[in-house]
């Protein structure tokens, strides 16, 4: 069975990019987990909350096939963290699935893993030059899959990336 960790901000994930892309791969049998700077308690934005099981520095990517950063306004706090940057670099050379939403793929970009890839962000202009001037080729579409890296521009595509993840899992 597939198994994908989610990373979420402690204070101030997007709701719906972690319970919406969770139930899509669940429904698809793929066994979820959730990671946060620190184990315990974490709240989204809207009021929805979530357990972290583990925290950043404790997470073996053998345990997973895939990593999923959700966005909403706590995600800032990964764009420099060590932890999620290695995380998202770990997965992606070890050939496993790297997936962001909304503000998340900027943690991809300054992790170097989005040079010359496909991606999409949040329709801000701040998050599209962050990702330009990594070298990632922006697109406009919801949801965007180059390879094994998945990104999705917002709330409004979290179903639909939920799917592509699960499609790209097999």
């Amino acid at each position: 069975m597939a198994r994908a960790l989610f990373v979420v901000a402690k204070n101030g994930f997007r709701d719906e990019e972690l319970f919406h892309p969770r139930e899509e791969l669940e429904k698809a049998g793929v066994k979820t987990a959730v990671a946060s700077s620190a184990k315990g308690p974490c709240s989204g934005k809207l009021g929805g909350s979530v357990e972290a099981e583990t925290s950043l520095g404790e997470v073996d990517p053998a345990g997973f096939d895939a990593i999923v950063f959700v966005g909403g306004p706590g995600a800032a706090q990964f764009f420099n963290d060590r932890n999620a940057l290695s995380l998202a670099k770990r997965f992606r050379d070890a050939g496993k699935v790297v997936a962001a939403i909304c503000i998340a793929p900027g943690i991809l970009a300054n992790a170097g893993i989005l040079r010359g890839v496909r991606a999409t962000c949040f329709p801000d202009t701040e998050g599209k030059e962050n990702l330009k001037d990594r070298g990632a080729k922006c697109s406009d579409e919801p949801v965007v899959v180059d390879g094994k890296i998945i990104t999705a521009n917002g709330p409004g595509a979290a179903r639909e990336f939920g799917k592509k993840i699960a499609q790209a899992l097999g």
